[in-house]
């Protein structure tokens, strides 16, 4: 008996022994303070506030298809061959329209009064070929017209528009905020909104949509009829209204990217938009004077998206990836949409690079463009090398989960990720360490759905896509695709210790001995039927 104990616990030492040699590589490319030394260097030694300077102060703005674009995406690769990543380059993508570029406009109201005019040029719209001068004069068209109804309204107005400033509608009426959001979360309800176990929060039904009446246009059918109707009567400029609150602006783009169908287009402040209607109202003329000059870049049908990588050892031709998008609305120089989630996930691999780390799986940055027409670019990039769960390439079951950061300055504060309950626990221990920053856990999502951010065209493929969640700070408020979205909008510490958080939980992924779980083949969610939309409206980025 006593000799057969002996002999079993000889045969369980020596097969414990054998573990430990298997796990001692791994161990030692580990190291157990690897997370303190991470939180040194990315607090200590931080690049990402001059990163956010060059793609913001020296590129801004980035519209996808641009020579600022193009130049942001240049000085990336540069400056990842300079931090010594591995296979900087740029990969080109078809983006289908021409490029596009606002060099410079000015506005004024030349009478009764003399001031000038807060706005931005809509995008992919003519310039006015020198300064143009003229009187404004107000169209209003009908609610929910019908053909007969809209032909009726542009042919009582055909002889008013001839060389004039077009004022688009009413004024909005935009109510000043007494009870403005939080700008952070709170942490309580971020954790019940995390807890996979809670009841599902119910939601009131949204109001029903009102019923369209009979020959009722859509407002796609409106706008066509509404730009030939100007172009065809010589409409010196169309002004559209902000119609938000404190100067904000957000211009996005003419639909047809033509600009050979749209007359010189404007969006102006409420402010300013109120006082011209208002004058008109009091039976006041009103002569305004624009100079507005737009350029056309051939060259911009091809898009990139800008890649670096730290090679892996044992795992290299498995991939873990992190980035943003790198384009921007043309407002302003798009720090917080989305230079920061640029600089952050270049400064979570530099942080890497840095300590020296061995990846046994490659670690990757994207940086992508087109995110703000649909997320173009990052579903190409997807198409190209992973295929999907229905169509997969040859390196689809070698990808390990990809990290986006998309919505503005405030922290890292929780995960949200495509893949089973089991995914989102192995993220909620990575990330554990980091609860003194504010990091709550992370939830997993079934949901393969375009929409928000990069992210989710992973996710559509049925790859583990991570969202990060983060305080709004005033990025819905305020910052998000408008005027307003510069350098001086970024919190420093916030963003350094998002980078923090994202170096360890990429690391941590990369050193793994498993891929992060997937959904099994029978329980994989279904597509959506619905196609992407560009950005319209604010949606939850993770």
């Amino acid at each position: 008996m006593k000799k057969t104990n002996t002999i079993k616990t000889s045969a369980l030492l020596l097969f414990i022994y054998s573990l430990f040699l298997q796990t001692v590589p791994i161990l030692a490319q580990m190291p157990p303070d690897i997370n303190e030394r991470i939180r040194k260097e990315g607090m200590e030694n931080s690049q990402i506030m001059r990163t956010i300077h060059y793609f913001s102060d020296v590129y801004g703005p980035r519209l996808t298809g641009s020579p600022n674009h193009k130049a942001a995406a240049d000085w990336a690769v540069k400056t990842m061959k300079e931090w010594k990543f591995d296979n900087a380059a740029l990969e080109a993508w078809d983006f289908g329209h021409p490029g596009w570029v606002n060099e410079r406009a000015s506005g004024f109201i030349t009478a009764p009064v003399q001031d000038s005019l807060v706005f931005e040029v809509l995008a992919w719209t003519p310039g006015t070929s020198g300064a143009v001068k003229g009187e404004a004069f107000q169209m209003i068209l009908p609610e929910r017209p019908t053909q007969e109804e809209l032909t009726a309204y542009l042919n009582s107005v055909k002889a008013s528009v001839g060389g004039k400033m077009i004022l688009m509608g009413k004024p909005a009426v935009v109510p000043v905020n007494i009870t403005p959001s939080p700008k952070r979360l709170n942490d309580e309800d971020l954790k019940k909104r995390l807890d996979p176990n809670a009841t599902p929060q119910a939601f009131p039904n949204p109001p029903a949509p009102i019923a369209p009446k009979l020959g009722q246009l859509t407002p796609a059918q409106i706008a066509e009829q509404v730009d030939k109707f100007l172009l065809d009567n010589r409409a010196a400029v169309r002004i559209n209204d902000a119609g938000r609150e404190h100067g904000q602006i957000r211009a996005f783009n003419n639909r047809t990217f033509d600009v050979a169908k749209v007359v010189p287009t404007v969006v102006l402040r409420n402010e300013d938009f109120g006082r011209i209607a208002r004058l008109l109202n009091d039976k006041t003329a009103v002569s305004l004077e624009f100079d507005i000059r737009n350029k056309s870049i051939p060259e911009g049908t091809t898009s990139y998206n800008t890649i670096g990588e730290i090679a892996g050892t044992d795992k290299k031709d498995e991939v873990i990836m992190l980035g943003g998008h790198l384009d921007s609305w043309h407002a302003a120089t798009g720090a917080t949409d989305n230079a920061v989630g640029c600089a952050i996930m270049m400064e979570a691999a530099r942080i890497l690079k840095t300590l020296d780390v061995k990846p046994r799986r490659t670690i990757r940055v994207a940086l992508w463009s087109g995110e703000e027409q649909g997320l173009l670019g990052s579903q190409a990039y997807v198409k190209k090398h992973f295929g999907s769960f229905e169509t997969p390439t040859a390196n689809y079951e070698k990808f390990g989960g990809y990290f986006n950061i998309d919505s503005g300055t405030g922290r890292a504060r929780a995960l949200t990720v495509f893949g089973t309950p089991e995914t989102a626990t192995i993220l909620r221990e990575i990330i554990a360490p980091f609860a003194e920053y504010g990091v709550v856990g992370a939830i997993n999502t079934k949901s393969r759905g375009l929409g928000g951010s990069d992210h989710t065209s992973f996710n559509q493929g049925g790859l583990p896509g991570i969202g990060v969640l983060q305080d709004p700070i005033e990025y819905g408020s305020h910052t998000w695709h408008t005027n307003l979205d510069t350098y001086e909008r970024i919190i420093e510490d916030d963003v350094k210790k998002s980078a923090v958080v994202i170096a360890a939980a990429v690391y941590a992924l990369a050193m793994r001995d498993e891929l992060l779980p997937r959904y099994p083949k029978a329980e994989m969610p279904a597509l959506p039927d619905a196609a992407p939309r560009p950005n319209p409206s604010p949606a939850p980025r993770p």
